[in-house]
């Protein structure tokens, strides 16, 4: 594809496709013939990213950068840039795009490395650019534009021919029926990303239903909370379950969703998924009422618990709830109550529990652009300044016990979420608190334990 242009990115890991890769390329219009896309794995060698950048020598090469692949996307155009030096005629015109690059500052060394940044969508601005420089009406342009793209939903044209027969059969499928947030929490880039814009819903659920018919196993739906109106996620779990009870084999629908919008309606249609086939991601974020008011969301902690026992007991969906740590104003007290209370929601006895359960902790973010950094120095927030801007340290929470908190949840997901032992009924905290710590001193890591080492060591410790 020499002269052409390429679409790349490094995933997460190779079973997450690109979608935002297949909706460039799918609305460059006529220079979509000349426009290939190249995906890599975060963990794949440098030299296996590189070289089949290298060979195809596109005219045009775009990067999708995210917060997981900013350090190894910087590593990749560093060695390409060394690769260019000597032939700087072979040099393509680099154009980066994503969620990561679209709030850096001017000065961000990744934007040194290219000749343009897209802020915020793509679909737009990236064919204009590419119809410029195929037409060679220009050369060089600043590395960053202040401008914020926003795409009309409706002059979109679909990715979702783009995957595929591997990518439906062998990967995660990604799908988007709107973009935005109803809600604006201050430390997700929703917040500043404008109200909620929905893709024409009947068109979307029949492309929907043509990736099913192809073989799609898992549908990961990318909104930021589906149940942010519900007539409309009624309506679309109404014709997955259809579709479940048509098609050839089974499907997983994963759905984003928030805890205090779900009525009787949504409830019981999420009960008709047989097992197996929902997957429920609520953002509890914190249980503590007043660090939610602090950060602008919403939040009423009972009424949000009653929904994951009603969900649990009347529903066969895999409930995964999502927590926080090191909020602006949450101490480790407070963390821990938290997240008694929401496993006693999640675990009753006897024969209640119909759903599976997950907690996951994440550790606080502080993404370029989000609101929440205006607690920083109220709070002493501390961040590291890499990828992933991970809380270090708060007034509320010292370094020392931050890494705990993180020590906690690593083992909470290697323990607990992927089954390999019971971690007993709530209150649990500080029970798995301390085996977290005493695992850590056993195997002097978190990570690259053997399952059964793993297992044997809790069997021990717990």
């Amino acid at each position: 594809m020499s002269g052409g242009i390429l679409l790349a990115t490094i995933n997460a890991k190779w079973i997450h496709p690109s979608l935002a890769l297949r909706l460039l390329k799918a609305n460059l219009g006529p220079l979509e013939e000349h426009c290939d896309i190249a995906e890599f794995a975060l963990r794949q060698p440098l030299r296996e990213k590189t070289g089949p950048i290298l060979a195809a020598a596109p005219r045009v090469l775009g990067l999708s950068v995210s917060i997981w692949n900013h350090a190894a996307t910087l590593e990749l155009l560093r060695e390409l840039n060394e690769a260019w030096r000597p032939r700087p005629e072979a040099r393509p015109f680099v154009v980066l795009g994503g969620p990561e690059v679209s709030f850096l500052p001017p000065d961000a060394e990744i934007l040194s490395l290219a000749d343009r940044c897209v802020r915020g969508e793509g679909e737009v601005a990236f064919r204009k650019i590419c119809e410029s420089i195929l037409a060679e009406e220009t050369s060089a342009a600043p590395a960053a534009s202040a401008e914020m793209n926003i795409v009309d939903i409706a002059d979109i044209k679909s990715g979702y021919r783009l995957y595929s027969d591997e990518d439906l059969r062998k990967k995660l499928t990604y799908v988007e029926a709107s973009r935005g947030c109803p809600y604006s929490c201050e430390f997700c880039m929703s917040a500043v990303s404008g109200a909620v814009r929905d893709f024409p819903l009947e068109p979307f659920l029949a492309e929907v239903g043509a990736l099913v018919d192809r073989g799609a196993p898992t549908l990961k739906f990318l909104d930021r909370s589906l149940n942010g109106d519900t007539a409309r996620a009624v309506r679309i779990m109404e014709f997955l379950l259809g579709k479940l009870a048509a098609a050839s084999h089974p499907f997983t629908a994963h759905f984003e969703t928030v805890p205090f919008t779900f009525p009787r309606e949504l409830v019981a249609t999420a009960a008709l998924f047989p097992p197996g086939t929902l997957r429920l991601e609520v953002g509890i974020q914190t249980l503590n009422a007043e660090v939610s008011a602090l950060i602008g969301r919403p939040s009423q902690p009972e009424s949000d618990l009653e929904t994951l026992r009603v969900l649990r007991r009347e529903s066969a969906a895999i409930i995964h709830a999502d927590l926080i740590a090191g909020l602006p104003g949450e101490d480790m007290e407070s963390f821990g109550v938290g997240f008694d209370r929401l496993w006693e929601a999640l675990t009753p006895t006897g024969d209640d529990l119909r759903s599976s359960v997950e907690i996951q902790i994440g550790m606080l973010k502080l993404l370029p652009g989000a609101p929440i950094a205006r607690h920083s120095a109220a709070f002493a927030m501390v961040y590291d300044r890499q990828p992933p801007y991970e809380v270090l340290e708060t007034a509320a929470i010292p370094a020392d016990e931050m890494g705990r908190l993180r020590n906690f949840a690593r083992f909470w997901e290697l323990i607990v979420n992927r089954g390999l032992a019971d971690p007993g009924p709530s209150p649990v905290f500080r029970r798995f608190m301390a085996l977290s710590d005493s695992l850590l001193a056993h195997f002097g890591r978190n990570w690259g334990i053997a399952k059964d080492d793993l297992r044997a060591a809790v069997e021990v410790l717990l």
